[in-house]
């Protein structure tokens, strides 16, 4: 059958309309508790975080044999190389996240409910992307070819930022989303828990809180036009991108309480997350040429996934090994410095207290 006649049929998914009743169903019961879970605001202590961390990691991993069980090998590696790529988009996720949350000052006992709120978003997000995309994909072979070039210069541009040592800025003031607000209601200059809106001097007015969930939501509109492509690279089956997009976002609200203090340790996350888009580029450069020019080689899944991980496991220990590097090169200059200056420092803290 003949290249175009093939993507102009319907695409071929394992999600029966049961399976997505069920699969809605469950997310909405997840999002529910983590909802119940957020009522009382708190500061998350991390033996709670590592918790939830470790049950979201073990739902996709239970998914995934799950579908090996019902479907097949196949779509079973094409969800854990989705849910790979997706999990180590969402870790610079929470880079943004992170400086968004101190940029707007948010207290740390409703950081979790506002995480929560931007999940949310970024669900809604990645089905009208999901959605958007497998149409496209119908439409025909050049949409592999679209999405490989959003990717190659989307890896090209991190590569570079990562190069030069940028890293990312947050201008609450920049922001349109934020500015169009603030002219059409006012903002109170105090958090009220976790309200979105209070009623200040007889009229409505909108909370804090409200302005960076607006903040983070606009900024998942750009992680979905890199992450619904990146997936799209990995499988065709709509069902399957939506399912790796949920499990990666649904245990963000824990993972960034484990990760908030390591995250701007992995200095070199930026470079593999280049790679790894690059690479995904290529891979649906080359699925389209194999549909028009069938000599073309065409990446299995299995490769893609072991490239992925081969990839997120060098700048997880590059990171390692260049943070131990500078750790030790500190202590040298300290040693090398540290009789005559902490004796100074000393006798400088002690005057002090006299003073006083």
């Amino acid at each position: 059958m003949p290249a175009d006649v093939m993507l102009a049929a319907p695409i071929e998914s394992i999600g029966s309309p049961q399976l997505w009743t069920v699969t809605v169903a469950v997310l909405l019961g997840l999002l529910a508790l983590d909802f119940a879970i957020t009522r009382r605001p708190h500061d998350v202590p991390m033996r709670e975080a590592v918790g939830w961390t470790v049950f979201y990691l073990a739902l996709p991993v239970a998914f995934g044999f799950l579908v090996w069980w019902l479907y097949g090998s196949g779509p079973s590696v094409e969800f854990f190389t989705g849910w790979v790529v997706e999990k180590s988009l969402s870790v610079d996720n929470l880079f943004v996240f992170m400086l968004l949350l101190a940029a707007f000052a948010v207290p740390p006992q409703l950081a979790q409910r506002v995480l929560l709120y931007g999940i949310v978003g970024a669900l809604v997000l990645r089905a009208i992307f999901i959605a958007a995309g497998a149409a496209v994909i119908s439409a025909g072979s050049w949409a592999f070819l679209l999405f490989g070039g959003i990717l190659l210069v989307t890896a090209v541009k991190v590569l570079r930022d990562a190069a030069k040592g940028h890293e990312h800025e947050v201008a609450i003031d920049s922001m349109r989303s934020v500015r169009l607000l603030r002219r059409l209601m006012p903002v109170t200059t105090e958090y009220h828990g976790s309200k979105l809106t209070v009623r200040e001097a007889g009229r409505r007015a909108l909370t804090p809180v409200a302005l960076v969930v607006v903040a983070v939501f606009m900024t998942d509109v750009v992680f979905a036009v890199d992450s619904v492509p990146a997936v799209y690279g990995v499988t065709s089956d709509p069902y399957i991108v939506f399912a790796t997009n949920a499990f990666a976002l649904l245990g963000l609200r824990a993972l960034y309480f484990v990760l908030r203090n390591a995250l701007s340790k992995l200095r070199h996350l930026n470079h593999g997350l280049g790679i790894i888009l690059a690479f995904i580029g290529v891979k649906l450069v080359l699925h389209w040429a194999h549909t028009v020019w069938a000599w073309v080689p065409d990446v299995p899944t299995p490769l893609s996934l072991v490239v992925i991980l081969a990839v997120l496991g060098t700048v997880t220990a590059t990171s390692l090994l260049a943070n131990r590097r500078d750790d030790r090169a500190a202590v040298a200059a300290a040693a090398a410095t540290g009789g005559t200056g902490a004796g100074e420092t000393d006798a400088d803290d002690r005057e002090d207290v006299r003073v006083g």
